[in-house]
């Protein structure tokens, strides 16, 4: 898929820019090599290739350090909404903004 200039002049009125002959030339030309690269790397045959969680697992094993996903805070919303003007169940009230 290459694009054409008109699709260069399309894409350039969405975004609201003006760009001049030569400006609209280079983005085609830059644009049409991008999507060249992504048709190339997706004829790529990646089947049975486990996907890294991180790059660096190409060169070295590394773990991830992830904490557990434990709750350290007490529970204080009842502290927090005494300031509140108005509360229900545990929720904040608000004034009604939309009609």
């Amino acid at each position: 898929m290459s694009l054409t200039p008109q699709d260069i002049d399309r894409i350039a009125n969405l975004a609201r820019l003006a760009l001049q002959p030569d400006e609209a030339a280079q983005a085609q030309t830059k644009i049409n090599g991008f999507l060249k690269l992504v048709e190339a790397m997706q004829g790529v045959d990646t089947a049975g290739v486990v996907p890294l969680a991180h790059p660096i697992e190409v060169v070295q094993p590394m773990a991830l350090r992830l904490r557990d996903d434990v709750a350290t805070e007490p529970n204080a919303r009842e502290a927090n909404q005494r300031s509140a003007p108005a509360v229900e169940r545990g929720l904040f009230l608000v004034p009604k903004v939309i009609e």
